[in-house]
């Protein structure tokens, strides 16, 4: 369930990426030159800001409702229990004789004067 909402959050967040950059700016933005060759010219002018600008509403109330999803449902998910096989290899120290085997040898003098 968690990793289906998170690939439906990813979507809607590039969705809503595009449909602002389309959107008409002050500077004219990247709607300016593409909207109406990708649209057939259906969405320019004032037809193209009221579209858009409901788009981009409904795609972030989807955005919002997604991540109040995620949050629940990660937070019911007991990830206590659930390690990750990176996280048991790095936390797993073999012990032998009660020294770890990962520590350091001592290093060996190669004086002989004493």
């Amino acid at each position: 369930m968690f990793t289906f909402l998170l690939v439906c959050l990813i979507i809607v967040a590039i969705l809503m990426t595009g449909i602002i950059l389309l959107q008409k700016s002050e500077g004219s933005g990247i709607s300016g030159s593409s909207a109406a060759s990708m649209f057939g010219g259906a969405l320019t002018g004032a037809a193209a800001g009221n579209f858009l600008t409901k788009l981009t509403a409904w795609l972030a109330t989807i955005f919002f409702v997604l991540c109040a999803a995620l949050a629940l449902v990660s937070s019911r998910t007991n990830m206590s229990n659930r390690e990750s096989a990176l996280r048991q290899e790095i936390m797993n120290v073999d012990i032998v004789d009660g020294v770890a085997s990962d520590a350091p040898a001592e290093p060996v003098s190669t004086d002989d004067a004493k």
